[in-house]
């Protein structure tokens, strides 16, 4: 099984499980929203007056809306691969009923062709969704095919011990894929360079979440929308037996009397090629902060 095939995700799968996601989403969306308030916070320190911002992943329009109250002046465009991510955005911003006249706009597209044209967005956002994309190249070249020249890319991804404990206590039970791989951040700072996009800073920031016990972790993933999209996942149901086995290996983490769900969140940033470079911030070499 090797990084290629594992990174095959079935697209149609990852939308309908977001789609379903749309209705509970915002009431479990914990490490999302604390992902995207410390994107946020990078911007502090970074001199932008962008007339276009795209938020590709949007979800419910969280950070869409956002980044519409910190840059008051620019068209805010979310993008998401779930129709009904996209509803929940439009409500949050009481448009449902007011068409289109606004400095938002809602667009049903994927990261990996996004409905866009060339050359346009100053500021292209993407909060913990490029995890869901199948070919980081394809998506990275996206990106840089949107910036306009001196853009600026800011996101969030997940790295590869991301529900380490889940992925252990499933191995205890068979060999199957149950949890979704994640690419290092080395990778991913790699794929930046291949498409073209300029001085890459990443770093890294571990959290963890706690739950009384495996059945509570995996109802909220499954709200979240994060099912296993990995092509070589077991097919159809898990039985109750196997499940149990696995909740019973995952009790080995019990710590302080609760499980812990370990998140490994790499940030980074790069800039589209420009001659004009005054936009940016001093930059250091590739770094991990743990």
């Amino acid at each position: 099984m090797n990084k290629a095939s594992l990174a095959q995700l079935e697209r149609r799968r990852v939308r309908e499980s977001f789609d379903r996601a749309a209705g509970r989403y915002d009431d479990v969306a914990v490490l999302q929203r604390e992902v995207g308030n410390r994107i946020m916070e990078r911007l502090d320190i970074i001199k932008l007056a962008p007339e276009t911002i795209v938020d590709v992943g949007a979800g419910t329009g969280v950070f869409t809306t956002a980044l519409s109250h910190r840059y008051k002046r620019a068209r805010v465009i979310a993008v998401d691969l779930a129709p009904q991510m996209l509803m929940a955005a439009r409500r949050r911003r009481g448009l449902l009923d007011k068409g289109w006249f606004n400095r938002q706009s809602f667009v049903c597209g994927d990261a990996e062709s996004l409905p866009i044209a060339d050359n346009s967005a100053d500021l292209l956002f993407s909060n913990l969704t490029i995890q869901w994309c199948a070919d980081l190249d394809q998506t990275f070249s996206e990106f840089r095919r949107v910036l306009k020249p001196g853009g600026l890319l800011m996101f969030s991804t997940l790295g590869p011990d991301t529900l380490m404990e889940l992925r252990a206590s499933w191995r205890a039970v068979d060999d199957d894929v149950h949890v979704h791989e994640f690419l290092d951040m080395h990778d991913v700072g790699d794929a930046l360079l291949r498409a073209g996009l300029l001085d890459p800073v990443m770093d890294v920031e571990r959290f963890t979440l706690t739950y009384p016990d495996a059945i509570q972790l995996m109802r909220e993933l499954k709200i979240l929308g994060a099912h296993n999209a990995a092509i070589e996942r077991r097919h159809g149901l898990t039985g109750k037996d196997r499940f149990n086995k696995m909740a019973q290996a995952y009790e080995r983490f019990r710590h302080e009397g609760l499980l812990p769900a370990s998140y490994e969140v790499v940030y980074g940033h790069a800039w589209a090629a420009t001659d004009k470079r005054d936009v940016r911030i001093p930059l250091d070499t590739l770094h991990t902060r743990g």
